[in-house]
């Protein structure tokens, strides 16, 4: 049934990095399904989210607001309560909103299971859940809690004992599809919202079968920052993306990384081959060309890059996300928008192409008509900012820099102290090998970017005790 109004079906994955996607020009990964919505929708080049861990992010997706401004800065801190996402704004303009899989915006609980009360205007809640990346997935029967799951969170290598791991039917990624799928199918008198919400890519690196044994680690690739000898001490002594996997000679850590890249692969594998089912939902029900389709994450994962996994710190490849979007009625097919768009641009964008009323509380800038017809407004800049989270960090990405500055750790641990400040030049080194801060040819920039750093900072309220003591105002 057709609506005056589009539905709006949003595609989220957790820490999918952007080479993991064909469409963006790499193929260690066939995403044929991903690629599809880049063929016949736009594909952003350049989206940044301000800051690379799962909760600060995606609350800037959903409300369009900076971290400290909805609250949620970092990770298990919940939003405001009095935040207003796009869910709930077009929940009170007659759409049927929902949300299948992970939020991790109600705070530290896991799984968490959302309820109307908690779940930010997402009125189908059933299968919402705050935070975990479980891989096996059994719906009970008259039980408060309607999944029971097995937590593998533990587990940091690819694990032997697949009786841990679902099956077609039980495996995360395939359940949350199946649901999508079953609630897609019952919305007839009324255009929805509904956010299918993966945990994977994300550690645990494990997937079920085929997809554990579809690709051979030995034929993986390994970033050449792999072997970058000399790292900030922030990277160096990153007890959790670094030590926590690399603390073993250079073979067993090339070995390693292999073995958990061919995982990871496989967990995006296993996403697309599910995109594709709810592509073909649509298209039989007749639904396809009258809903927006996005796909994108929250951050992305290092898989290697400067002997990282994971994510946070402050190389650039975390914070610059895949974005696709698909809409026949309103999107030129194929194009590609090579203009910054940051995650707090998506609410204002996303409700302004609808034709629905923002909150008014949005600090993201509507770009539909960047989108739409290529027309940039008058007081567009290609630029993103870096926000603190768990440590007092700030910085901006434009086209040609990176410059960021870290302070010391905050209450969880503060005797963890990041000294070294960065300087990176995007275009002659886009594998950020060379810290340029302590370059004296690179001072007037260096001042010049640190000045609008500053600005942005005061102009948005952050408060000045999380920024590093350059950046204070």
């Amino acid at each position: 049934m057709q609506h005056e109004k589009p539905n709006v079906l949003i595609l989220m994955t957790d820490q999918q990095a952007t080479w993991s996607i064909s469409a963006y020009g790499k193929h260690e990964v066939d995403t044929p399904n991903i690629d599809r919505l880049a063929k016949e929708g736009i594909r952003f080049e350049q989206c940044y989210t301000p800051s690379a861990v799962c909760t600060p992010s995606r609350g800037c997706f959903f409300t369009g607001r900076y971290p400290h401004s909805n609250g949620a800065y970092r990770n298990d801190i919940p939003l405001n309560l009095d935040e207003i996402t796009f869910a709930q704004v077009l929940k009170d303009s007659g759409y049927k909103t929902g949300y299948i899989g992970k939020w991790h915006l109600n705070g530290g609980d896991s799984p968490g299971w959302l309820t109307k009360e908690t779940s930010m205007g997402f009125e189908d809640c059933r299968y919402m859940f705050n935070s975990g990346h479980f891989k096996k997935m059994i719906e009970q029967e008259n039980n408060i809690n309607p999944i029971k799951v097995k937590n593998t969170q533990k587990i940091v290598t690819p694990i032997s004992d697949m009786s841990d791991v679902g099956n077609e039917e039980s495996y995360t990624t395939d359940w949350i599809t199946n649901k999508a799928i079953d609630r897609i199918k019952r919305v007839k008198e009324q255009p929805f919202c509904y956010i299918v919400s993966y945990p994977d890519p994300h550690q645990p690196y494990v997937v079920r079968e085929p997809y554990s044994s579809m690709y051979n680690p030995e034929e993986m690739s390994v970033p050449d920052s792999f072997y970058e000898e000399c790292l900030p001490d922030w990277a160096e002594n990153d007890t959790w993306g670094r030590h926590r996997y690399f603390n073993i000679d250079l073979e067993d850590r090339v070995n390693r990384l292999k073995k958990i890249k061919a995982m990871y692969c496989g967990e995006v594998k296993c996403i697309d081959d599910n995109i594709g089912r709810l592509l073909d939902t649509l298209e039989k029900n007749g639904q396809l060309d009258n809903t927006i389709i996005v796909f994108t994450t929250d951050h992305g994962d290092y898989m290697g890059e400067h002997g990282l996994l994971e994510k946070n710190n402050l190389y650039d490849s975390v914070y610059h996300l895949p974005l696709i979007m698909r809409w026949k009625e309103k999107l030129q097919p194929g194009r590609t928008i090579k203009e910054f768009f940051n995650f707090i641009d998506f609410q204002p964008t996303l409700l302004s192409m609808i034709g629905v009323e923002c909150s008014g509380r949005e600090q993201g800038k509507d770009l539909s008509s960047l989108i739409i017809d290529g027309v940039k407004k008058t007081d567009y800049v290609n630029e993103a900012f870096i926000h603190p989270s768990d440590v007092p960090r700030g910085g901006i990405i434009t086209p040609e820099y990176e410059l960021a500055y870290v302070g010391k750790g905050f209450e969880k641990n503060p005797q963890r102290v990041f000294a070294d400040h960065i300087l990176f030049d995007r275009k002659r080194d886009p594998n950020q090998l060379k810290n340029l801060f302590d370059d004296p040819e690179y001072e007037d920039i260096k001042k010049e970017l640190t000045g609008m750093i500053k600005k942005h900072f005061k102009q948005y309220g952050v408060n000045s005790e999380l920024l590093p003591d350059q950046l204070k105002y």
